[in-house]
């Protein structure tokens, strides 16, 4: 399988080796626009053009020492992936270049093993008047030596309700242009046919396949292991009608629901099979990647986006049965994704990052490198990433309300609200945002961040003197965690006095409506202080405070920003100046 790929001024790669896993699952994430289905088009381009040289020269063309003309082609005769016009394959769109004279300017490399003897096929191209060239470039194979068979499979569009008998040209052709559906019926119909002929040949001239015979044919055979999975998997199993090439116009394939019984499929009683083109979009998304993956005939399997349209747990068993049929099969399975399921399900190992246009590639190590790709690190459009590569301080808070409130005590403190922080969002614990930072540190070394999470319903005791979560460690490595030890900020709030300010109240009616309605009474000589008692550590804000514009049942009509608003100095509890002062000497 493949081992390294080298794309030389092809689409953002201007110069560039990819070592890949040869065998199982890749992952390969990153950004928008990073560069990820750029390496699977590079491949599919290779492959393409190795399977037009063999057609045309035959298999000597890519042994070692072949001289000759390359194969020239029209843009209408290129069809593995879907371009506006050749030109956009090379990078920046310029075909030309001064110091390669022979006008192959576009490069594709693929390294595999072979006995373990490193074999090397490099496919070239040019174009010269809206025709495109091609031709090996480089090779060191011998007469013996096996090159991998690669397919390509864009996201799933282009299923319509006639699809005619298609040969391997108009296939490759669909496929490119990002319409794996149009010949899905076909690979279907090719698929149940080998598994006639191979029913055929083990029945002989006897009644039935002996039971024997069926149950290997059954563990072993492409058309078998996809209706079992799909009996599984849904509920359902495909009826692929007979083809004539003498009278038929149009593959039908049908689908049927109903369930397993022992080793039968029962119809659902009244059930009427009804066209394949009438089931969901994730169905037929799970479908055409699951039959492409049981083709024996290809060893490198490159999957554009194959998690779209699939619900979250259907990602999931694709991508552990892809994983299982590369195991059992030896294949690769190169898969470009955004899915976050998916990467958070990943082992590390098994994640190819691209980022900065494919300027740097990387298999994971470390979980928290999973953390920080699924935040965004590596993409061209994240602007909360390029501020905090300048200042370097990360604010992370559980909701909009931290940091709002807190700018205001600042205000009402007399102190300026160090603006360096870049607050980030987030309702993880402290122990995942950790994950997070260390990602972002590999990137910005400097990095430090400051977490502070609610206590809502942890005891007491998980709160440290000045706030420190005891359950995470204590900012050696830039990463301090704060928790609050009254329930959220919005606890800070209930004093009577600010309220009643706030909301036109007089403070007795604002004391009456806390102990009524809240059974909730503030001691003035306890509020401000850390070590207040229990009862007011408890104190749950949120439920007091109108939320929004929308007052609820018991509620006090008046907001938190409202109440922050009117809070004087000394009122400003222990814990808002030090969660205040701690972000200032950080800066």
């Amino acid at each position: 399988m493949i081992e390294q790929v080298g794309l030389h001024r092809f689409k953002q790669y201007k110069e560039r080796k990819i070592s890949l896993r040869p065998r199982g699952v890749t992952l390969i994430a990153g950004g928008n626009n990073a560069g990820k289905s750029s390496i699977l088009h590079g491949l599919a381009v290779w492959e393409f053009c190795r399977v037009v040289l063999e057609q045309e020269l035959g298999s000597g063309v890519f042994l070692a020492g072949w001289h000759g003309k390359g194969i020239g082609m029209g843009a209408e005769e290129f069809s593995p992936i879907n371009v506006p016009s050749l030109r956009h394959l090379w990078t920046n769109l310029k075909t030309q270049k001064a110091d390669e004279p022979d006008g192959y300017t576009l490069k594709v490399a693929c390294q595999w093993l072979v006995d373990g003897r490193t074999c090397n096929l490099e496919l070239g191209m040019s174009l010269a008047n809206d025709r495109l060239f091609v031709k090996p470039t480089e090779s060191n194979l011998r007469s013996a030596d096996p090159i991998p068979r690669l397919a390509y499979l864009p996201p799933f569009a282009g299923i319509t309700d006639r699809e005619p008998r298609m040969n391997g040209a108009i296939r490759r052709r669909r496929m490119g242009e990002g319409l794996a559906g149009a010949v899905l019926r076909n690979l279907l119909l090719d698929m149940q046919e080998k598994n006639r002929v191979k029913r055929s040949e083990l029945q002989g001239e006897r009644s039935r396949v002996p039971e024997r015979d069926l149950d290997t044919l059954r563990a072993s055979d492409p058309w078998e292991l996809l209706q079992q999975t799909l009996r599984e998997v849904f509920q359902t199993e495909l009826v692929v009608e007979p083809f004539r090439e003498e009278y038929h116009s149009y593959i039908t394939v049908d689908i049927a629901k109903g369930k397993t019984t022992g080793r039968k499929f029962v119809w659902h009683k009244g059930f009427n099979k009804r066209d394949l083109m009438v089931e969901g979009s994730g169905f037929l998304q799970w479908l055409s990647v699951y039959t492409l993956a049981l083709n024996p005939d290809v060893d490198v399997l490159l999957l554009d986006e194959p998690d779209a349209h699939l619900h979250c747990s259907l990602q999931d068993d694709l991508l552990s049965r892809l994983a299982t049929l590369a195991t059992q099969n030896g294949k690769q399975v190169l898969v470009a994704t955004h899915s976050a399921e998916i990467l958070r399900q990943a082992v590390p190992s098994s994640i190819l990052e691209v980022r900065g246009g494919g300027q740097t590639t990387r298999y994971l190590r470390a979980d928290h490198q999973k953390v920080g790709l699924m935040a965004g690190l590596g993409s061209d459009y994240a602007p909360r990433i390029d501020k905090l590569r300048k200042t370097k301080r990360l604010f992370m808070v559980e909701g909009r309300s931290d940091e709002g409130i807190l700018r205001i005590f600042a205000e009402r403190l007399g102190v300026a609200w160090p603006e360096q922080w870049i607050v980030w969002r987030t309702t993880d614990n402290n122990a995942d945002r950790r994950r997070l930072v260390r990602a972002l540190q590999e990137e910005i070394p400097e990095l430090v961040a400051y977490s502070l999470r609610d206590r809502d319903d942890d005891p007491m005791g998980s709160v440290g003197p000045n706030l420190e979560d005891r359950e995470a460690a204590d900012g050696s490595d830039g990463f301090y965690a704060r928790k609050w030890r009254r329930r959220h900020i919005e606890s800070y709030l209930i004093w009577p006095a600010a309220i009643a300010r706030a909301s036109g109240m007089s403070e007795t009616q604002v004391v009456g409506r806390l102990r009524d309605d809240h059974c909730v009474a503030v001691s003035r000589s306890k509020w401000t202080v850390t070590d207040a008692p229990h009862a007011a550590l408890d104190i749950n804000g949120k439920m007091i405070l109108k939320d929004g514009d929308e007052a609820i049942l018991g509620q006090l009509d008046v907001t938190a920003y409202d109440v922050a608003q009117k809070f004087e100095a000394d009122e400003v509890c222990d814990d808002i100046r030090t969660v205040i002062n701690e972000l200032i000497t950080l800066v």
